[in-house]
């Protein structure tokens, strides 16, 4: 089953889907296709659905007597009847869609948090239809899809009536950094991580400024100008709808100021707190919905079990929080070269540098094994406390081994990273004490320094130091 060719990348995604498709067995089968909006889900499954002769519905925000409507004219269409059936409840509309036998592809519902969120005993009624079909032999395959990940992440999780029954979890994730820039069409490396650190990899945002990318780097602060910065692009407001979407947000100021708290640097429960003005007890709900919904990752310390911090997960979100949301006004009545201007500074301290520290470690995920000597089991960041010089210090990049029963845990590499820092003897110097420190928990007698630059490395530095460059994190993978 060959990939559409206007689908760019998702080979594996294609892949997954295709064999769900294609599966020839004597059960139902249920597949769940998740993803936060602009992934290009839609994309897939309605190619899947098309190419396989199956049914692709898109539900919408509608009462459930509006939604049966749409869904019975969809299964109408399906199979070619002058008059589509007539469903008084979902229990119909379910069963009705199990009799049928004749369809060689997966019955498609997408955006299924839509119909969820005013009829919520649809699942259970799927639940039953699913076993009812699997003790009568019948292979009716159904792929549930939609982009409120909170909603999605429990359709399978703890009690859930669908929980055991789906044979596909697939999570349609954004472009990692070297797909983005080839979606882009971005060669220099450095422009790769500008744009990057704007716009990440969400492939529907280069539609929403009609394929208009930055030629160069002298060409990157009007690009932002007459793109994401124009009131009259849709990537202007999108960071905002991002947030709307979320059925599980209530109170979105709350939400929207603790995105800002994090996207200033306030990583810590107790720091979000203090920014926003609550007790800490109170953001607890927020936080996890903001993980949920894939607008928050956290981050846990690799040396301090139990101490973890908050990153912004969607690079337009740190963008719009950093940028515009404190300017909103001005932007919005086409001030747009003044705002930039005054925000070049914020965006190199809490957007480009942060965001270059995650490229990092995305590398350093990717790494073949000879870089390091090993396949790393764990990457991540972490703080070592330095009591002699009573003062902490932060590695970037942490790159451990696979932990072994019984061994000291084997630390493959420590790397610090700076973008507009050529890195030198100092910031060796401090890895290697913060070495010398680990060494007496960690096994570090392999232990590879690494300096990941944005900026460049002084000369005559330590051979055995791994430097790695903008050149070296965009080289093309084997």
């Amino acid at each position: 089953m060959r990939k559409p060719a206007r689908i760019f990348a998702r080979d594996q995604e294609w892949g997954h889907l295709a064999r769900f498709a294609a599966a020839s067995t004597d059960s139902p089968q249920l597949g769940v296709v998740s993803g936060r909006r602009r992934q290009g889900k839609t994309y897939l499954v309605e190619a899947l659905a098309k190419q396989t002769g199956g049914l692709y519905f898109g539900a919408t925000q509608a009462t459930e007597t509006e939604s049966l409507t749409l869904f019975a004219t969809a299964i109408g269409d399906h199979l070619q009847i002058p008059s589509p059936p007539r469903f008084d409840s979902w229990d119909d509309a379910v069963r009705f869609l199990f009799s049928i036998d004749s369809s060689p592809g997966p019955f498609v519902i997408d955006e299924f948090p839509y119909l969820s969120a005013v009829s919520p005993a649809l699942p259970s009624i799927l639940q039953r239809e699913i076993d009812r079909a699997a003790f009568a032999g019948r292979q009716t395959k159904v792929l549930l899809c939609g982009s409120a990940m909170s909603v999605m992440g429990r359709l399978l999780s703890g009690t859930a009536p669908l929980r055991g029954r789906a044979t596909l979890e697939l999570v349609v994730r954004s472009f990692d950094y070297l797909l983005a820039a080839e979606f882009w069409g971005v060669g220099d490396p450095r422009l790769a991580v500008l744009v990057h650190s704007v716009v990440g990899g969400t492939p529907a945002y280069r539609k929403f400024v009609k394929d208009d990318g930055p030629e160069s780097q002298d060409d990157f602060d009007d690009w932002l100008l007459r793109t994401v910065l124009s009131p009259a692009t849709p990537l202007f407001r999108e960071a905002r709808y991002l947030l709307q979407e979320e059925m599980e947000v209530r109170d979105s100021a709350l939400y929207h100021s603790v995105l800002a708290a994090v996207a200033s640097g306030n990583g810590t429960r107790g720091g979000i707190a203090n920014y926003v003005g609550r007790k800490a007890t109170d953001i607890g709900h927020h936080l996890l919905v903001l993980e949920d919904s894939g607008l928050l990752r956290r981050q846990q310390d690799v040396f301090r079990p139990g101490r973890s911090t908050y990153q912004v997960a969607e690079p337009l979100v740190v963008f719009y929080q950093v940028v515009m949301r404190p300017q909103w006004g001005l932007l919005e009545s086409g001030r747009s070269a003044t705002v930039w201007a005054a925000a070049r500074a914020r965006f190199s301290a809490q957007v480009l540098g942060p965001h270059f520290e995650q490229i990092c470690r995305e590398y350093a995920l990717a790494a073949p094994a000879e870089l390091f000597g090993d396949l790393p089991g764990e990457i991540g960041a972490g703080v070592v406390a330095d009591h002699y010089n009573k003062r902490q210090i932060e590695i970037d990049v942490v790159v451990l081994a696979p932990a072994v029963p019984g061994s000291r845990r084997k630390i493959l590499s420590l790397g610090e990273v700076k973008w507009g820092e050529v890195m030198g003897r100092r910031h060796i110097d401090r890895l290697d004490r913060a070495r010398q420190l680990l060494s007496k928990d960690y096994d570090t007698t392999d232990t590879i320094l690494a300096c990941y630059s944005g900026a460049g490395f002084e000369p005559d530095l330590d051979p055995a130091v791994l430097k790695l460059g903008l050149d070296d994190l965009y080289a093309r993978r084997p």
